[in-house]
């Protein structure tokens, strides 16, 4: 990926009427780089994929591709092409004509169709398929099709609206490999957009979350999902069980004091993930964030003194235990709030247990960060994912 900007946007809003709906937003797209826009039901990033394209005028702001200014440029002169989340295949045209359809309307000759659909029928893996109709296909076919009509143009940047949510999960899982391998080997710019975090994960170079018509966190997948810089990436990042502490911080560690439900622990700074998010001493009150899958489980019993200052430690009851396949998932009640904790070790229903939590798995932020204040979190987060 270049390290300078190839798509920029500069500080552009978009409104339906009255109403706001992106904000003063900012992103610079590498050459060669897939962005992934990320993000739940009504956070603007399908508005975002949509005024890229041409098919939304921004109220304010501008977006250049290189040095020119595309503001206010139809759809068709931005050199860009989409794949929608329907397709949107001709169903009385054959795959090939639906493929070359684009460069028949820039008036290339048949020669020259004929062989960049051939290239594309090959490289997509559908070969022998040109003169078949595309109501004849797969899901994923059809998706490939797609796919190589917008290819067939030549376009700077490929845009991808959710094109792999028609899927079943064991196609999805495939296909998205292959767009990923494709992108990489055409060195293509692309912005994708979608709701599934593990597609975002898997498929992407950078990560842009939205949230309510902003970015509440760009970077690479492995530094979002490992250093979320808000309770509310935290939690859409899959750390979506919570508790609130109190603590006590200096400059190398923060002490929590202990509670209902939980051990006092002292958890050196350096470990935590979201160290940078903490005041620098004081009392203040935390909002722990946690994902099931980071904990461990052990049997009260068997806790001894406790694990020292790496990890925090839960204490509750287990409920139910399921076997999902590799670990046994467990139901803990922790006070009035349910978890689900995955463990390598099975613990029976009505053992007391200590869920423990390593320091360097805990996304710590305070209290009031983002009107996180501890209720409502925690009840089987695992089934709302």
């Amino acid at each position: 990926m270049a390290s300078e900007a190839f798509l920029d946007i500069d500080r552009m809003a978009v409104r339906y009427g009255s109403t706001p709906v992106l904000h003063d937003l900012s992103l610079a797209v590498g050459k060669g780089e897939l962005v992934a826009l990320l993000g739940s039901s009504g956070c603007g990033k399908t508005t975002l994929l949509r005024t890229i394209a041409g098919f939304l005028s921004p109220s304010s702001g501008r977006l250049r591709i290189g040095e020119r200014d595309i503001t206010r440029l139809a759809p068709d002169r931005r050199d860009m092409a989409m794949v929608f989340q329907s397709y949107a295949l001709w169903p009385h045209m054959s795959v090939a004509q639906n493929i070359g359809y684009g460069l028949k309307l820039r008036r290339q000759g048949r020669g020259a169709i004929r062989a960049k659909v051939e290239e594309l029928l090959a490289m997509l893996g559908l070969a022998g398929l040109g003169e078949r109709n595309v109501t004849a296909l797969s899901g994923g076919q059809r998706q490939r099709v797609a796919l190589g009509r917008a290819l067939a143009v030549d376009p700077k940047i490929l845009l991808l609206d959710e094109p792999l949510s028609n899927l079943d999960a064991r196609i999805r899982q495939t296909v998205r490999h292959e767009i990923r391998a494709l992108q990489r080997r055409l060195g293509i710019t692309a912005i994708h957009v979608t709701h599934d975090r593990e597609e975002a994960m898997v498929m992407a170079d950078r990560i842009v979350i939205l949230d309510a018509g902003r970015i509440a966190q760009a970077g690479p997948p492995e530094r979002i999902y490992n250093h979320p810089a808000s309770p509310f990436v935290a939690d859409f990042m899959g750390a979506d069980n919570s508790v609130t502490l109190e603590a006590e911080l200096d400059g190398a560690s923060v002490m929590i004091a202990a509670g209902a439900d939980h051990r006092a622990a002292r958890l050196a700074r350096d470990l935590l993930p979201t160290a940078d998010a903490l005041p620098g001493q004081g009392a203040c009150r935390l909002q722990a964030f946690f994902r099931g899958e980071a904990a461990t489980l052990v049997a009260a019993d068997d806790a001894g003194d406790g694990p020292g200052t790496e990890a925090l430690s839960l204490t509750g009851r287990v409920l139910a235990v399921s076997y999902p396949g590799g670990v046994w998932r467990h139901e803990v009640a922790i006070g009035e709030r349910h978890f689900l904790v995955d463990d390598a070790q099975c613990q029976a229903p009505g053992t007391r247990v200590e869920v423990r939590l390593p320091a360097r798995h805990l996304f710590l932020f305070p209290a009031d960060t983002d009107g996180a204040d501890g209720s409502g979190r925690g009840g089987l987060s695992r089934n709302q994912a």
